[in-house]
């Protein structure tokens, strides 16, 4: 297999420790595995394994890193990690990413998001080494008018529920601690960098009340998914393409002083968009299904509410950052099927294949000449 991962953004990552927070989620997961693949040494911090089945457990992410089992929400741990470990980079994903769960439990989603973004930017404030931090919000900051077109990093922060308020305030929390602790003459050694993103789909997710992990189960269970929303449309994009910004935008900030501090949405081209019905319709013709009927049934009753259009305006990364998503919709849902498949049937190494995943990526890129690879 060809190496192109050492030479993808520009080599900022090999040889370098990596702390990621929220490392045994999805996301996380993915991430975990391609900065290994980058040449990086990780540190991971989480407080549990977030899911059973689980993608970092199915990939034995432990053996091939420092695993600590640690919460974001006690700010001495956060400064002990910071401070013994001294990280060259930080990338924060550690959240409660789930919408219906803010409606369950709101106080923990308002604990985890604000309180413990807070923590972490508290704690480097204490570091006394060079280190670029990352920190992953999400599109739903955004106060969602449901207007047509894509929201700009410029756009007001807010949210009608308590997920998409809980985002829009740990923005203000960066924001106030950029101003406050992070400007030029107050700690220069620190740089930051915030990265929005949203409908993140790919293999390995198994988190409740997504679309994509409800008719896996589903299927595996050889039942048809129930949605709840079959005309809300979203701009879908593979995991790897949110990944790709980031680690994009962190390199950068290493070079380039005047990128500290601004945020950066990272998501599709508006042609990729589809509603949620398309997506089950695409990805039941990948599994198989001769009959919608047999793959989906739509529910009458909404469970919560929840918004039925957000999208991104990506044009500042593509202006600063020269970035743009590599796959388009068909690509990705076949990724996704195929991961899920190949996991179901026990037939290969699943760290392997992730890995494979990750190296058509970038062989991808690389033949559409995007710039970080």
């Amino acid at each position: 297999m060809e190496n192109l991962e050492l030479s993808s953004f520009g080599g900022a990552f090999n040889k370098k420790k990596v702390l990621i927070t929220g490392h045994t989620g999805f996301k996380g997961a993915w991430l975990t595995t391609w900065l290994l693949h980058l040449g990086a040494n990780i540190i991971g911090y989480s407080k549990d394994i977030p899911t059973n089945p689980s993608m970092f457990e199915t990939l034995g992410l432990e053996q091939k890193i420092a695993h600590v089992i640690g919460d974001i929400c006690d700010l001495t741990s956060m400064r002990k990690i910071i401070v013994e470990e001294k990280p060259d980079y930080v990338f924060h994903l550690a959240a409660q990413s789930i919408v219906s769960v803010s409606y369950a439990d709101p106080i923990d989603t308002i604990t985890t998001n604000i309180v413990g973004t807070a923590n972490l930017l508290e704690a480097l404030r204490d570091l006394d080494h060079r280190c670029i931090a990352m920190f992953i919000t999400s599109d739903k900051c955004y106060d969602n008018k449901e207007w047509i077109w894509g929201y700009r990093e410029i756009e007001p922060m807010g949210g009608k529920d308590i997920y998409s308020g809980s985002k829009g305030a740990a923005e203000l929390i960066i924001k106030s601690y950029l101003s406050s602790f992070f400007q030029a003459g107050q700690n220069d050694n620190i740089r930051l960098g915030v990265g929005r993103a949203g409908n993140v789909i790919g293999g390995g997710d198994w988190a409740k009340d997504r679309i994509v992990v409800d008719m896996i189960k589903s299927w595996a269970d050889g039942k048809p998914v129930e949605i709840r929303s079959p005309n809300a449309i979203r701009p879908w994009q593979h995991v790897l393409e949110s990944l790709s910004g980031y680690l994009h935008l962190a390199a950068e900030l290493g070079r380039r002083a005047d990128l500290h501090g601004e945020p950066f949405n990272f998501g599709p081209k508006d042609v990729e968009n589809r509603t949620v019905l398309q997506l089950l319709k695409d990805f039941a013709q990948h599994w198989g299904f001769k009959d919608d009927a047999d793959a989906f049934t739509i529910a009458e009753n909404r469970l919560f509410n929840e918004a039925t259009l957000l999208k991104l305006n990506c044009e500042k990364a593509m202006h600063h950052l020269n970035w743009e998503a590599n796959l388009d919709y068909s690509e990705a849902v076949k990724f996704i099927a195929d991961w899920y498949q190949k996991d179901l049937n026990g037939s290969v190494n699943m760290y392997d294949l992730t890995v494979q995943q990750i190296h058509q990526y970038e062989k991808l890129a690389q033949a559409k000449g995007l710039s970080w690879v």
